[in-house]
């Protein structure tokens, strides 16, 4: 059976520096989904043309830039990620190669063997956010799950978050001890009956 190996990580992407190239549906889909999840996000978007919600976009976050232009490769310096999303596969091809011989990390959109990353189904609540892969399968399957989980993950689930925090911050004891008093505390969490 088929597995997928992705490795879950959480960006602080106010910290780091995103290019995306392209301006159209697709960049205006990538853009939104990573402004959702991190509205301070520092995003470039280089594209000759911009989706007018691209441009709604930029003037309510001042953290993103859009550069009208076509892609150049010095477009790359100080980057830490990229997606290229234009309705050009040669232009994308190049950006994932350039980016390779950066060491940066990109994605393709639409073309998962010249992904280094997906962009997956994501829920919020509070402090308690979740990741959604399908492994580059299936979006509407991410999509059906992301919204499963706002269902049924409590409004309030963000207070029990923070009542937890500050109880593990007047834990005593080493840190197996630690951690065997919030493990006892959650177990009500897995343990349904």
């Amino acid at each position: 059976m088929e597995q997928n190996e992705l490795y879950p990580i959480f960006l602080k992407l106010h910290n780091l520096n995103v290019l995306i190239v392209g301006g159209g549906n697709v960049g205006l889909e990538k853009l939104s989904f990573l402004l959702k999840s991190s509205p301070n996000a520092n995003v470039e978007v280089v594209a000759k043309e911009f989706h007018l919600e691209i441009k709604v976009l930029a003037e309510k976050h001042p953290s993103i830039t859009l550069t009208r232009s076509k892609f150049k490769k010095k477009m790359l310096k100080k980057r830490h990620m990229v997606i290229a999303c234009t309705d050009d596969l040669k232009v994308n091809k190049k950006v994932y190669d350039l980016a390779r011989k950066r060491y940066l990390i990109c994605n393709i959109a639409d073309t998962p063997d010249l992904c280094d990353y997906y962009l997956g189904g994501i829920v919020t609540k509070g402090n308690v956010k979740i990741a959604i892969s399908t492994n580059g399968k299936s979006p509407t399957t991410a999509k059906r799950l992301r919204e499963f989980f706002e269902e049924v993950i409590p409004e309030d689930i963000n207070q029990m978050v923070e009542n937890l925090n500050e109880y593990r911050k007047t834990l005593k004891g080493n840190f197996e001890e630690k951690v065997k008093r919030m493990n006892e505390i959650t177990s009500s969490l897995k343990n349904k009956e």
